[in-house]
């Protein structure tokens, strides 16, 4: 899901660097004040994104880095005690969990009109921030293209046993189950489960940073992963010439072939909800878009005008699995298929 994988020590409070440029900023905005951000999301990505808000409002930023669905947790037990102002997450379930229990406080219409509503809360309680792809990436010494899955259901044939990589602990898998699902029914979903754990089972990894990196490295031929985790492999390493590995979409509207939503909520007891109202605007807005399209998060930017970094394919023309915002629900599905399974 990050960067390497957080320390459990991430709970501890740390002031990012968007704190200590705040005072020589050249920003237009006059804010003294500073929010607290409960951050699921990538350290890179929120990074960038809060040292542009702070020279723009003068807004201090104080963050707590942990998976996203940790924090959820901690904001549900914290209740009304919560020093949370702001919960970024990776993808939409955990909000969407701390929306049913009504932890979120209505996101400025305004700011929810700057982004396409399909990717923000029905009940317009967070807003989508930004998206990516489910994809196969594999290596391109072992594998062509002409042999690839067209669907990710075929990933439970057993010619991929010892081949394939999962990382049934990442949140970013859970969508993927809940498309499955969907499509194919809870029983057949299990199935799926059982059969891909199988094949799998030497390389159960931690995360999708390492499922990239041993399939470009030739340790294993395939697996699934979100777009962006390939770009930013490709940019630590050096560039094309360091790849051995290619990214590939299943078939148009296969249920792994999926787009992710990540987003960003005001929790309802926060204190400080003017200035976490300008954080999300700041999401929303040209500047945070472009922001998050310039930086090395290679996630896709959802407002319009603004494109995806490295060429990669424009959002408005990949052929996903129809799921929405309400599809994808909480994630309670398929965190208990994947314990069922065994996977959790």
């Amino acid at each position: 899901m990050r960067i390497g994988r957080r320390a459990a020590a991430a709970f501890a409070l740390v002031a990012v660097a968007a704190t200590t440029i705040a005072g020589c900023s050249s920003g237009t905005g006059s804010g003294k004040g500073t929010i607290t951000l409960y951050n699921g999301q990538h350290e890179q990505t929120a990074d960038a994104l809060i040292k542009a808000f702070t020279a723009q409002t003068g807004i201090k930023v104080k963050v707590r880095s942990d998976d996203e669905d940790v924090l959820a947790q901690q904001i549900e037990q914290e209740g009304s005690a919560s020093p949370a102002d702001v919960f970024y997450t990776e993808n939409s379930p955990a909000l969407e969990e701390l929306s049913g229990k009504g932890l979120l406080a209505p996101v400025d219409t305004t700011t929810l009109a700057g982004v396409p509503a399909k990717y923000s809360s029905p009940a317009g309680d967070w807003l989508g921030v930004s998206a990516r792809v489910s994809m196969l990436v594999y290596n391109t010494g072992s594998l062509t293209k002409a042999q690839l899955p067209t669907s990710i259901m075929e990933l439970a044939d057993p010619k991929w046993n010892g081949k394939l990589a999962l990382a049934p602990g990442e949140t970013d898998f859970q969508p993927i189950v809940t498309a499955i699902v969907k499509a194919k029914g809870e029983a057949a979903a299990l199935a799926w489960l059982k059969a891909v754990k199988a094949n799998g089972s030497s390389h159960d990894y931690p995360d999708n940073e390492t499922i990239v990196s041993k399939v470009n490295s030739g340790d294993i031929q395939i697996g699934v992963i979100n777009n962006y985790y390939w770009y930013r492999l490709q940019a630590q390493l050096g560039g094309p010439s360091k790849m051995h590995s290619a990214l590939a979409t299943f078939a148009p509207m296969d249920p792994g072939y999926i787009v992710n939503v990540s987003g960003a909520g005001i929790i309802k007891s926060s204190k400080h909800q003017a200035d976490a109202q300008k954080f999300l605007a700041f999401l929303a807005s040209a500047k945070g878009q472009q922001t998050m399209a310039d930086s090395d998060s290679f996630e896709y930017p959802i407002a319009a005008g603004t494109s995806p970094a490295d060429n990669q394919t424009p959002l408005t023309d990949l052929q996903p699995y129809p799921m929405t915002i309400s599809d994808l629900g909480n994630g309670a599905e398929a965190v208990k298929l994947l314990q069922e399974a065994q996977m959790l």
